[in-house]
């Protein structure tokens, strides 16, 4: 190697950095937020860090230490880069300070691909999926809890401080670690009544959300004593706020995660259309928001396909006047299928009583209904199965939602961008 070789040599013309490339090049992205300062060290091209991103998203490359090493060892990474190595503190510090550049990046993406023809906007299909947060679910606090913690906190400082005040006195040398411990009570103190006041406004918010749908054109009710109050049970994490603990179903033990939402393309590209994330394990709120956002992410759509999760008579109504929708009613008992394994309990058979719920199951039920509902776990569920299994996506790796959401956004702009390559290939 006389000469410095060039990366190009080392990689294929079919590879997916290529598209990258020329994809984040030709993106209208003025939200791309760049160091106008005119100090410090030299900054990478935004445009660059973008790419990267994408790049080792699409590639199952999540943690910014990962993707740092992977500018030394990966040759397309080194090509994409110009062979520079931008630290991890740099690309965290970039995912997290561009959401608005992602969620341009996401709808150039789509534009591509409907100038390709890959979108049809016909039928789309929704859902969501629990994905773990970075926390533990051992640090949920209950608000009770929190209460009697305060107090003894309380209590444990004052004794501390006497004993401090104790050793002044007699001009001992002992209890030296005692003001490390009264400043770690404090501190702990602290995130006590933190945890209660958070509480506490988040009651007071859904108890006015309340208010305001049993009576939106009323006047402002008088707050009432206990009103808004939390209740003993209600938790809060005290590592991501945010996030909430959740299960798939009775059977399943619960983890700290969220709720994340996808609205997919059912006609054949199964690209994500648009994308949410929930501090809610349910989905029941969630159609008319992802109506929403779809329209305003590729226009107008002529049918939407549900499962049971989105059961929602209002929501249902609301919906079904603008679109084809099919949701899925479950049975009366649907806890056992006809041949499981476990004995079957008795149970009251619950009875569907409103009539668009009834008139929802007649229809999905019927021949036709079978025919189209049958498309939604065919193209939703398979891009779960891509982010998860393929992808190895099973953890977000920030905190807070508007950190998550950006998150979220980022690795479905990636699976996106992998699925338009594929399919521009065949």
């Amino acid at each position: 190697m006389l000469l410095p070789p060039d990366l190009r040599q080392w990689v294929p013309e079919d590879d997916l950095v290529h598209f990258v490339i020329n994809a984040v090049e030709t993106m209208r992205l003025p939200g791309l937020r760049v160091n106008t300062r005119g100090s410090g060290s030299k900054q990478y091209p935004p445009r660059m860090m973008l790419g990267l991103l994408v790049y080792c998203y699409a590639n199952g490359v999540f943690g910014s230490r990962r993707i740092e090493r992977a500018t030394y060892r990966d040759v397309a990474v080194r090509y994409l880069t110009g062979d520079t190595h931008p630290d991890h503190d740099t690309i965290c510090a970039f995912r997290r300070e561009n959401g608005m550049a992602v969620k341009q990046a996401f709808a150039e993406v789509l534009q591509l691909a409907r100038q390709m023809g890959l979108v049809k906007l016909g039928t789309v299909s929704v859902d969501g999926t629990h994905i773990k947060a970075n926390a533990s679910k051992h640090k949920g606090l209950r608000y009770d809890r929190a209460g009697e913690l305060e107090k003894l906190l309380g209590k444990d400082i004052e004794e501390l401080l006497a004993r401090a005040e104790k050793a002044d006195r007699q001009e001992t040398s002992d209890d030296q670690k005692l003001p490390q411990e009264i400043a770690r009570r404090e501190a702990l103190l602290e995130k006590m009544r933190w945890a209660r006041q958070e509480l506490e406004k988040r009651a007071k918010n859904e108890e006015e959300q309340k208010t305001h749908k049993d009576d939106p054109g009323g006047p402002e009710q008088a707050s009432t004593p206990g009103q808004g109050q939390p209740k003993d049970s209600q938790q809060i994490n005290l590592t991501d706020p945010d996030s909430c603990l959740m299960r798939k179903s009775r059977y399943d033990s619960y983890e700290q995660a969220y709720n994340a939402q996808v609205v997919v393309e059912a006609d054949g590209s199964q690209l994500v259309l648009a994308t949410d994330v929930l501090t809610t394990p349910s989905d029941a709120n969630e159609l008319e928001v992802a109506l929403e956002k779809v329209v305003q992410s590729v226009g107008p759509i002529q049918r939407m396909l549900a499962d049971g999760g989105y059961v929602n008579a209002e929501a249902i109504g609301e919906v079904g006047q603008k679109v084809d929708l099919y949701v899925a009613i479950a049975r009366a008992d649907n806890s056992y299928r006809r041949y499981d394994f476990r004995p079957r309990k008795k149970r009251a058979a619950k009875k569907i009583i409103d009539p668009r719920l009834r008139a929802m199951r007649k229809k999905v039920t019927s021949e036709e209904g079978r025919r189209i509902y049958r498309r939604r776990a065919a193209t939703v569920e398979p891009v779960f199965g891509v982010i998860k299994a393929a992808l190895g996506l099973r953890q977000f790796l920030l905190r807070g939602l508007e950190k998550v959401r950006i998150e979220w956004d980022l690795v479905c702009l990636a699976y996106n961008v992998r699925r338009v390559w594929s399919l521009s290939r065949t």
